[in-house]
């Protein structure tokens, strides 16, 4: 299961977006790999920016680090550099990434005093102890950035099974818009609970394609 039209907007990204994009950085005489460095700084600014409570310009520059994630492969492809290191590589730094946001989140709950009752009043929900909402709003985020990096593992621990899987209702690209999102408009702990649930989801979702898939023979 996927979300309907995702191949196709994938198709104009790459079309509109990417190898346009791949194009100016070859003439800006950048590498695939620096690509996937400067991404990971971006990155981290956005985190720090999060943590300060800086969330509306954190969310920016977070969409910005995801959006230079799209051009590393691109420019990979266009100059003939495809490696199996600069893949790694770059899996391993789009995790990074994403959990140097989640620590910048992490910190920022540490330090801000919320209201009883200021993340979840529509149902009224009284914590039942001193920092329950505090507690709550890390349970959360602790949740969504376990099954939302067990999705990515599932990916990478298939391919090494010899099952390529890209599907999923919650994969790297929805949980990037979501956050960044997120982040803009001030309900980030609304978008790391949707992350959590449709992340669990997907990770089962995932396990379950590539046990057929191997029970198929791959």
């Amino acid at each position: 299961m996927t979300i309907p039209g995702r191949e196709q907007v994938r198709g104009a990204v790459l079309r509109f977006i990417e190898q346009p994009g791949a194009r100016l950085l070859h003439a800006l005489k950048l590498t695939p790999n620096s690509i996937t460095l400067l991404g990971f700084a971006v990155c981290v600014v956005s985190a720090y920016l999060v943590a300060s409570d800086l969330m509306l310009v954190g969310g920016v520059v977070f969409l910005l680090g995801g959006a230079l994630d799209l051009f590393d492969g691109a420019l990979a492809r266009l100059t003939g550099k495809v490696t199996p290191f600069g893949a790694l590589l770059d899996s391993v730094f789009d995790r990074l990434g994403e959990a140097a946001l989640f620590l910048g989140l992490a910190v920022y709950a540490m330090r801000t005093d919320f209201e009883e009752g200021e993340l979840v009043s529509f149902i009224a929900m009284r914590p039942v102890y001193p920092g329950g909402e505090l507690v709550l709003f890390i349970i959360v985020l602790l949740l969504a950035l376990i099954f939302s990096q067990g999705v990515s593992y599932l990916r990478a621990r298939g391919e090494g099974l010899g099952v390529s899987i890209r599907s999923g209702l919650m994969t790297r690209p929805e949980r990037v818009v979501l956050l960044g999102v997120g982040l803009i408009i001030g309900q980030i702990f609304w978008v790391l609970l949707i992350i959590a649930i449709i992340s669990c989801f997907t990770l089962f979702q995932r396990m379950f394609t590539i046990r057929g898939k191997l029970d198929q023979g791959g």
